[in-house]
């Protein structure tokens, strides 16, 4: 199968490079490019791309707003923000919108092509240490009113949707989740799924910021 992939970024070279390197692929059609986060909306709505390579600083609209907008879109692609920071609050917000995960500009072709692979397939490319890190540097205080909203969502789940959410916000994957709480790997899916349904997310990172921001771990 033939992923579909927008590239997006301001600077023309860096989307020769990206370029050069996926038209090598047999499996990865770059179907359209913007240099900006307004030609980039547009793009995904017309071009329906499985998976959006999205620059993070941009004039006129930003990747941040860009990556929220189409992830607002039904049946929306899978975004991976470009970056030059390890860990930036532009990163952060971002995966706290929905993205997939993030690339840094430098990252090796192959390990490029790699991750685009991962992420459409369904993986997302957040290590458990980078999650973590992310989290500790930028989520609300505890007297932040994002608090509050984050508490009052985790209401909504089950017991047993907690007990998930509380593992999968400190990294763990879904096989080490089934031994900590004695089922199946395929029950902990289903619970996975239906956790993010309920709270209106769209992948696990997400999950494991609201766990935070709730408070879980104090």
């Amino acid at each position: 199968m033939t992923i579909r992939l927008l590239l997006v970024d301001d600077e023309d070279l860096v989307r020769f490079g990206l370029r050069t390197i996926l038209d090598l692929t047999d499996d990865i059609d770059v179907v359209g490019e913007a240099s900006d986060g307004a030609q980039a909306v547009s793009a995904a709505r017309a071009l329906r791309p499985e998976v959006v390579l999205m620059d993070v600083r941009m004039p006129r609209v930003d990747g941040l707003a860009a990556t929220r907008q189409i992830l607002d879109h039904p049946d929306p692609p899978k975004v991976v923000i470009l970056t030059t920071f390890h860990l930036d609050e532009y990163v952060f917000s971002a995966l706290q919108a929905g993205a997939s995960g993030f690339l840094l500009k430098d990252t090796p072709p192959r390990q490029i092509v790699t991750a685009i692979r991962a992420v459409a397939a369904g993986s997302e490319m957040l290590s458990p240490a980078v999650t973590r890190r992310l989290i500790a540097e930028y989520v609300a205080p505890r007297d932040h009113p994002q608090r509050t909203e984050s508490r009052r969502k985790l209401a909504l789940l089950s017991d047993r949707e907690r007990d998930v959410l509380t593992l999968i916000g400190r990294g763990l994957s879904n096989a080490d989740a089934a031994q900590n709480l004695f089922m199946s790997e395929a029950t902990i899916k289903t619970y996975v799924s239906r956790m993010l349904t309920k709270l209106g997310l769209t992948n696990r990172t997400q999950a494991a910021i609201l766990a935070h921001e709730a408070g879980l771990y104090d």
